[in-house]
């Protein structure tokens, strides 16, 4: 006699109308146990698309398992923050780390002829890293 074998169904799709491929897809956040370093490429593709939210470039909704409600809310009623000519691009993350569990890193956004500086702030739950809070100058 064999077990029986439930198959779950997948879920339904939305036609994948926010679904980003090639490097700008975004994978959650996450690092192995506590005190591991950051990986830095994950940190600039989380900034790139903050920054492409944050200029009109991107529907918000493409982000919200990586933020906080709070944050989540933030970007929501942000708007265009960053104005930009072309698409903007991030640099490579400063980061630091000031206390277990959290992360704050800066990125320049270039995009025309004034860059922008975004500020990001990512604490660790569980096993996944969040954006809790974000600024832009």
């Amino acid at each position: 006699m064999s077990p029986d074998i439930h198959v779950l169904p997948e879920p339904p799709y939305d036609g994948d109308a926010h679904r980003t491929d090639g490097a700008l897809a975004l994978k959650p956040v996450i690092w192995g146990p506590p005190g591991a370093l950051p990986d830095e490429r994950r940190l600039r593709h989380l900034g790139q698309a903050l920054a492409e939210v944050l200029a009109g470039r991107r529907p918000a909704e493409s982000l919200a398992d990586r933020l906080t409600d709070r944050a989540y809310h933030e970007l929501l009623h942000a708007g265009r923050m960053i104005e930009t000519d072309r698409p903007p691009f991030v640099g490579v993350p400063h980061v630091k780390e000031p206390k277990d569990g959290a992360i704050e890193m800066c990125l320049l956004v270039h995009g025309g002829e004034r860059s922008h500086v975004l500020a990001v702030r990512l604490e660790r739950r569980g096993v996944q890293w969040l954006c809790t809070d974000f600024e832009t100058a």
